[in-house]
């Protein structure tokens, strides 16, 4: 029984990310009875809302695992691996035409490459890539590229704060 809840919830299996049990059985029972995020192919907060989870490559971890995320994928998202995104973040891939807002604008999918973090509160906006081991301050607003990564971007814009290392984790 636990075997095909990991697997009905789980989609192509659990890559990358170890979740407790109880944590599993929640997101199933929210998801595929409760029929919340019903679409989405892996675990999801109940307070998170995903759109377009068919445009959005997930890499190795959850998006949406965090509470109260919003991750709109109609413009596409691309995570790279291992990617952690933090309680109540937007990543917002599609936005209202300015002269007609029942119309969207098609713009650049958004592009999060590997080892990045985006703190809580965090806002990503279409079309931006965020270049390896970029960690995006709690509270921060990406409205532009910053391809070039190791580094850490905070502030309303975002900017640079300050370089990193080379990230060293396992992944």
């Amino acid at each position: 029984m636990i075997r095909w809840i990991l697997s009905k919830l789980g989609g192509d299996g659990f890559r990358g990310e170890e979740l407790p049990l109880s944590k599993v059985i929640k997101c199933f029972f929210v998801q595929k009875l409760l029929l919340q995020n019903r679409k989405v192919p892996w675990p999801v907060h109940w307070s998170t809302r995903i759109n377009a989870p068919h445009k959005i490559n997930r890499g190795t971890r959850y998006p949406g695992l965090s509470m109260g995320c919003h991750i709109d994928g109609r413009n596409g998202i691309s995570f790279g691996k291992n990617v952690w995104i933090g309680p109540r973040v937007s990543i917002i891939s599609m936005n209202h035409d300015s002269n007609d807002y029942n119309r969207y604008l098609k713009c650049d999918p958004i592009i999060i490459r590997d080892n990045c973090w985006l703190g809580a509160n965090s806002v990503v906006l279409p079309g931006v890539e965020l270049g390896e081991h970029t960690i995006v301050a709690a509270g921060s607003v990406v409205t532009r590229s910053f391809p070039q990564g190791n580094q850490v971007l905070a502030g309303v814009p975002a900017r640079v704060l300050k370089p990193l290392g080379i990230y060293k984790g396992t992944e």
